[in-house]
């Protein structure tokens, strides 16, 4: 606590404006990350003693822990909320909740080279040629945005990339004057795509006030004529363009702030604490999800150059061990990851069963060297959890004659580092970046199995509707998932689609979608 009055003499040097501040420990680490709209005013909620006694008890610790800080002023909330979000996952902050995971603010995504572009969102970028707008702080008025921009420029939101006849039958917005409807050729693709362009404009800020000026003109006419029902509209949607619009700029990450992730020293440094020979330019790592054990999933990310390598990340559904049993279903997932790999070199190098000297790691090694390699081994196997899952990974490996792979576990409680065959796990000070380097891909693959496990149980859900379908058994549910798909897709199915497929008729037809649509 002696740092207090020092600190609180210098809030006079902060500044009333929005911003992001940085709280840092004894050691200079970053513990927490917070934005303010007024910064001084924020950070004196921490130094002065009154704040502190109506504090709960991780702010008395956050408290205490502080001692030092740093700001970054930006030009208005939405800055501060893109700037906070970023140096959150940048630097994983201790007492940081919220943020964390790799969830990523919401972009608007159009590609000018489809037949009949449309805007969707999303929140990853891609080099697909696609133009993005974004990052935009507020996805409920980014997606209220979006509904605006199409039914103000008549443009089409349905699924198909190319819709035809066939998706205007079961389709509305025309109908609605909400769409101009591309599909059966009532507007040119010229025509179509300077619509496209005035919404990009839009977008990207340009004409933006005298949009914004000629609404608040008809939602005021709107009132006058007692009309405050179109008024009240027209309210929404400008204030949903004025938080969904208001200028920002994109941070990258570590935008003006030193940043403690250095991947190539940390490379360096994980390689010395784990004694490999060199620093692990490839890791892979295992996790098991089992929230439930209805869905027993794993995730295996991979990390090159001690960055996410996301497009070789791979996620699996476990399929031989039945009820929760983590080291039985990380032992099925490294036996089918490595037993692939082997496999892929072995058919893509049949030459190299005739050299008897090397090991299976070090002819793999050699493939890669020589650039044969269709996947390349990892320098570094890395499974979640003790000592356990290490040993099942471990027999896997000698099975498939990869028993030279690097292998290590990390547990979570203690951070302890277990290698095979010795007792007594590494353990790396929490201020190292070699830790930090190991912790990011830990996290990475607990959240990728995480995500995979509620994307299935989502899917699980919304499936199990056919269940109470009347004379619906699950041979003939399993035949319409395959063939729709989804419910969703189903639901939106004509009788004679169904009474088209094998084993069913248009009375069953009739049955299931008037259960679907709630109708009987």
């Amino acid at each position: 606590m002696s740092e207090l009055p020092a600190l609180r003499a210098r809030l006079s040097e902060v500044s009333h404006k929005p911003g992001v501040y940085l709280h840092k420990d004894r050691l200079g680490s970053i513990i927490y990350v917070g934005k303010a709209k007024d910064l001084r005013k924020r950070l004196s909620s921490y130094f002065m003693p009154s704040g502190k006694k109506r504090a709960d008890r991780k702010t008395r610790a956050l408290i205490d822990s502080i001692c030092d800080f740093e700001v970054h002023e930006v030009r208005n909330e939405q800055e501060a909320l893109l700037l906070e979000g970023k140096l959150i996952k940048q630097y994983r902050p201790r007492y940081n909740v919220s943020l964390r995971d790799d969830k990523r603010f919401l972009l608007v995504k159009v590609n000018l080279d489809d037949p009949w572009p449309k805007f969707t969102t999303t929140r990853l970028k891609k080099a697909d040629g696609a133009k993005y707008f974004g990052p935009f702080a507020h996805s409920g008025a980014v997606r209220a945005t979006v509904t605006w921009l199409n039914k103000e420029f008549g443009l089409r939101h349905c699924r198909p990339r190319n819709p035809g006849e066939l998706d205007y039958k079961h389709c509305n917005a025309d109908i609605i004057r909400n769409c101009m409807a591309p599909c059966v050729a009532k507007v040119e693709r010229e025509a179509y795509l300077e619509q496209i362009e005035q919404a990009c404009d839009l977008l990207s800020g340009k004409g933006r006030r005298e949009r914004l000026k000629s609404l608040k003109v008809e939602m005021e006419q709107a009132a006058m004529k007692q009309n405050f029902e179109q008024a009240a509209r027209l309210r929404d949607v400008i204030v949903n363009l004025e938080r969904a619009l208001s200028p920002t700029r994109q941070f990258t990450r570590g935008r003006g702030v030193p940043t403690t992730v250095q991947p190539t020293e940390d490379l360096a440094e994980l390689g010395e604490w784990l004694s490999l020979d060199g620093p692990p330019k490839i890791m892979e790592c295992f996790d098991i999800s089992n929230i439930s054990s209805t869905h027993i999933v794993a995730s295996m990310v991979r990390f090159k150059n001690g960055l996410p390598d996301n497009q070789n990340y791979r996620q699996y559904r476990i399929k031989t061990v039945e009820g929760q049993d983590d080291f039985a279903s990380m032992a099925e997932v490294v036996r089918r990851r490595y037993g692939r790999i082997l496999k892929e070199n072995m058919e893509a190098n049949p030459e190299v069963a005739e050299v008897a000297q090397e090991s299976v790691v070090e002819t793999l090694r050699r493939l890669a060297a020589e650039g044969k390699s269709p996947v390349n081994l990892p320098d570094l196997v890395i499974v979640d959890g003790g000592k356990g899952q290490l040993s099942v990974s471990v027999a896997e490996l000698q099975r498939l004659g990869l028993g030279g792979l690097p292998i290590c576990g990390l547990a979570k409680q203690r951070e302890e580092i277990f290698f095979p065959g010795e007792s007594e796990p590494v353990l790396i000070p929490h201020d190292r970046g070699a830790l930090k380097l190991m912790q990011r891909i830990r996290d990475e693959a607990h959240r990728f199995a995480n995500r995979y496990n509620e994307l299935l149980l989502r899917k699980r859900v919304k499936e199990s509707m056919l269940d109470d379908c009347p004379g619906i058994s699950p041979a003939k549910k399993k035949a319409l998932l395959k063939k729709f798909g989804s419910v969703a897709r189903l639901k939106e199915a004509t009788v004679d689609q169904i009474a088209a497929m094998p084993g069913f008729s248009a009375t069953t037809g009739e049955v299931i979608l008037r259960f679907l649509k709630g109708e009987g």
